[in-house]
């Protein structure tokens, strides 16, 4: 499912409005496409100001827009800015892998054959090619350890779950600020139905579940979050949380890599997160990415 405007082709040219940039729209994480969560791509983002990028994401209604640009790093292939609609973030997982697709898909070449290396806010971040999956390695946290029992009493009344329910709480920051929660089984993160609304305020909360032995993923992830005063919204699959999640469960003895992690299936979604690990411990998190809007916009 891959449509092109007339004039669609790949470099930039100037109009009387704007000039004419490459656009990928990128299904990241679903078993199939359009399963997974969308991410919009601009791929010839020279020229455009901070209030422009802000703009277009916001635009876009999506939870992540991206905007590639030159590298000025050596080592990458090239350079990206993430935004979640208003807010830009130093690195986030989704948006990594579908910008890696939409760059791969117009033509790029890495310069190291099976690796594409994104330069973004959180350094150099490489991406294995997997055939029709991608996978990054996690960047490390930003922020870790535990969380004050204030704050996990504010989540918890936000996601309407009793204390009890509440295996562990973690800093889970690589970019985008998680706050994760580990519930007592996947149900209870399926069956949340969140309200900030006694809370205002940034949130970024992350909650996950184990699955019984035997099912065919490990956990259940859910991923929620606001702008500024704004009612929560949730993310369909989340990379970064999805890293951060991993990292920690597996130093804590609660998961083994490999794993598949679902996410998305509260709102319809099948997002499937795989989780490896290689000798010397790196950790990386991949899944599917599909190119399925392809063309120009005018900006």
């Amino acid at each position: 499912m891959q449509h092109s405007t007339p004039h669609a082709h790949d470099s930039a040219r100037d109009d009387a409005e704007g000039t004419t940039r490459r656009f990928r729209q990128v299904d990241v994480f679903g078993q199939a496409p359009c399963t997974g969560n969308p991410v919009a791509v601009i791929l010839d983002a020279d020229g455009l100001d901070d209030e422009a990028l802000r703009r277009f994401s916001v635009w876009s209604n999506l939870s992540e827009c991206t905007f590639v640009l030159p590298a000025t790093d050596p080592g990458a292939d090239y350079r990206v800015r993430i935004f979640s609609l208003n807010t830009e973030l130093p690195f986030a997982g989704h948006p990594t892998l579908g910008t890696a697709r939409a760059w791969l898909d117009a033509g790029g070449v890495p310069k190291q054959p099976g690796v594409v290396v994104q330069e973004c806010g959180a350094g150099l971040v490489p991406i294995r090619i997997e055939g029709d999956r991608l996978a990054f390695s996690a960047p490390a946290r930003l922020r870790s350890g535990p969380v004050d029992p204030e704050l996990v009493t504010a989540l918890i009344e936000i996601l309407g779950i009793e204390h009890d329910q509440v295996v562990d709480a973690e800093w889970l920051d690589n970019g985008p600020g998680w706050v994760g929660l580990l519930l007592d089984h996947a149900d209870t993160v399926l069956g949340l139905r969140p309200d900030a609304s006694a809370h205002p305020g940034r949130w970024d909360i992350g909650v996950i579940g184990a699955h019984d032995p035997g099912t065919e993923t490990a956990f259940e992830l859910r991923a929620f979050f606001t702008e500024g005063e704004e009612p929560l919204r949730e993310d369909p699959v989340t990379g970064s949380l999805n890293a951060a999640a991993a990292e920690w469960l597996i130093t804590t003895g609660r998961a083994t890599a490999p794993y598949a992690a679902a996410q998305g299936t509260a709102m319809g979604r099948h997002g499937r997160i795989h989780v490896t690990t290689d000798d010397d411990g790196t950790l990386w998190v991949g899944g599917r990415a599909d190119a399925v809007v392809s063309g120009t916009v005018t900006l």
